[in-house]
């Protein structure tokens, strides 16, 4: 199909944002295919995503941004432009837990991920069997515990190499530094095995069955300096009961984490999700 342009768009709330984004798109020959908005009555704040077709269009990609500075300046506007047409490139980090990790691979192998998936970056050989079968290259980073450094600068120097638009924590479980974090703002998606902000830490089956939970949850958020604490986009829960005990929560729990990541990453490329402080606004 042919490309699309995306935009996302964050100002404060007034009247004419909507007009003017759609004639500045009607005036260079843009087709409307999608359009949704939401405004933040507390903040004053109004989101929209905005999407068109570039067939027609009377600009080249590169000077969409600059033919709609006018407009963002008069009202204010935050603009993030994507193109359909351009795959992102992903990189998946992962330990020793496959849930995650094969349910990814299995919708990118199948096409439901629209995205180049460039590597797999672990720190136990485990999945390398799986990764050579998938045809995804893997670079195994093991930790040594007498130097937990070197192996966080090696996977910093292996992202620079690899050069991600979106990287994924499967179930990585190695806290990344700020220094790696802050190289890809909001470019690192993270699944966190608890409905946040609840049982946070190690262990949140164990917390949840201690505590007699009705209902157990996981967290798709992106990565920020504060441990689990980044913008949400996406979460879920599922029932407990009085029967459950930790190894059911687990399962349970693994289900969720599988679906609610991937409900996550396919939204994050899709180009659904704007941000917005420690929120984000998640478009359908």
């Amino acid at each position: 199909m042919p490309g699309t342009a995306v935009m996302l768009l964050t100002c404060p709330d007034r009247p004419g944002v909507v007009a003017a984004v759609a004639n500045f798109i009607a005036a260079h020959g843009g087709n409307i295919v999608h359009a949704e908005q939401h405004t933040d009555a507390v903040e004053g704040i109004f989101f929209q995503r905005v999407e068109f077709a570039l067939d027609g269009l009377d600009l080249p990609h590169e000077d969409i941004l600059d033919a709609f500075r006018p407009v963002a300046e008069q009202f204010g506007m935050r603009v993030d432009l994507r193109f359909t047409d351009r795959r992102q490139r992903v990189v998946l980090l992962a330990s020793k837990q496959p849930h995650c990790l094969y349910d990814l691979l299995t919708r990118w192998r199948t096409g439901e991920l629209a995205a180049d998936l460039v590597a797999v970056v672990a720190n136990h050989p485990d999945h390398a069997g799986i990764c050579q079968h998938m045809g995804v290259p893997y670079h195994h980073l093991p930790v040594d515990p007498a130097d937990k450094a070197a192996q966080q600068q090696a996977v910093l120097d292996t992202l620079r190499d690899l050069q991600p638009d979106t990287i994924v924590l499967a179930r990585y479980m190695q806290i990344l530094p700020s220094f790696v974090v802050d190289e890809f703002p909001r470019r690192i998606i993270n699944i966190h095995h608890s409905f946040l902000p609840a049982f946070v830490g190690a262990n949140p089956y164990r917390q949840a069955y201690d505590r007699g939970v009705k209902l157990i949850g996981a967290t798709a958020h992106y990565v920020t300096e504060d441990l689990d604490e980044g913008p949400i986009i996406e979460q879920s829960v599922d029932r407990a009961t009085h029967r459950d005990d930790v190894a059911s929560l687990t399962r349970k729990g693994r289900d969720l984490e599988t679906i609610v990541l991937a409900t996550a990453v396919r939204a994050h490329l899709e180009h659904r999700v704007l941000v917005y402080g420690n929120k984000t606004v998640v478009f359908s």
